[in-house]
């Protein structure tokens, strides 16, 4: 008797996986990362909630896997697998949507009101994008701690819409470049301030380096999912104050544009991330100036896409 009820358990527990399965969508998959840091595993979540594990496919989410059509392989392994997959328990870390990239290309003074807010209403604005690199080694996950330099004291916040590439990209047009995309996702671009303006000569990349400078995430979320790019509202808090507060409408160079304009000057590979750009509301911007400090929350959202929130803590050797 005990046989039979074990049988009937495990059969009805096999139907409900496998009609699970069958209801999930894969073309609606978000692609996350969670574990320990650099240990990340690639998992997916669907419209319902439900998160797999898929780390039986056999790649994460990096150059190779974006280069090699990974998403629709992913997609079409899911069909024949995802009632095999574990759940991803609850309480796990996420990490950065993707594995390290090749690089990460950020844009400097992309919205009106955050160029008119640093140099001055009468400011020009910008006659072609500006680039500068951000360190790959500042990548964390977008629940991360965000640590303050040593010997920093103008940490500043700034909430940007992130695109991941999804093909090898060179001098490739405008209007083709929206095909090189392989999804959206967050990133909040901390900067000091002081390093990137202030000493010798204003370099940026030094000012935008630090670990911890590039949460991501927490989601990839796929092209035909985000529905129109250039039109998502997205906003930031510190201590649940609103700072920043703008749509993607409002920047100067547009997406394809930074695409294309960004291929011109370097190859874009599979993975490497640009992050387009900031509104205004930074601390920088502020009269007096705010920056951070140990013990501040920021909290920052696109829509269609997601939210991050980062502690703020100070640089101790550990780190």
């Amino acid at each position: 008797m005990r046989m039979k009820k074990y049988l009937i358990a495990a059969f009805m527990l096999a139907m409900t996986l496998l009609a699970s399965a069958q209801t999930l969508n894969h073309t609606q998959i978000k692609l996350f990362r969670f574990g320990d840091f650099e240990k990340e595993k690639p998992a997916v979540e669907y419209p319902d909630g439900t998160r797999l594990d898929v780390s039986a496919f056999g790649e994460d989410y990096n150059e190779a896997f974006f280069a090699k059509d990974g998403i629709r392989r992913l997609q079409s392994w899911l069909e024949k697998n995802a009632a095999k997959c574990p759940k991803v328990p609850s309480g796990i870390r996420f990490g950065s949507c993707v594995a390290r990239p090749s690089k990460i290309v950020a844009i400097g003074l992309n919205y009106v009101d955050h160029v008119k807010e640093g140099q001055g209403s009468t400011a020009a604005l910008p006659k072609e994008p500006i680039i500068f690199l951000k360190s790959t080694s500042a990548l964390c996950g977008p629940f991360d701690n965000a640590i303050i330099p040593k010997h920093s004291e103008k940490m500043d916040w700034e909430v940007e819409l992130a695109i991941v590439i999804g093909k090898k990209a060179s001098y490739i047009s405008e209007e083709e470049a929206l095909n090189y995309v392989a999804g959206y996702s967050i990133m909040n671009d901390y900067s000091e301030r002081e390093w990137q303006l202030q000493k010798d000569g204003g370099q940026w990349d030094k000012g935008k380096s630090s670990d911890t400078f590039a949460p991501l995430g927490p989601y990839l979320i796929l092209p035909q999912n985000v529905g129109n790019p250039q039109a998502l509202n997205l906003w930031l808090k510190v201590n649940g104050n609103t700072m920043q507060q703008a749509n993607t409408n409002d920047m100067i160079f547009k997406i394809a544009k930074l695409i294309s304009y960004t291929s011109a000057h370097m190859t874009l590979l599979p993975g490497d991330v640009i992050s387009t750009g900031t509104p205004s509301g930074v601390g920088s911007g502020h009269k007096p100036p705010l920056f951070l400090k140990a013990g501040d929350e920021v909290e920052l959202h696109i829509d269609n896409i997601g939210t991050q929130k980062q502690k703020v803590i100070s640089y101790t050797p550990s780190h």
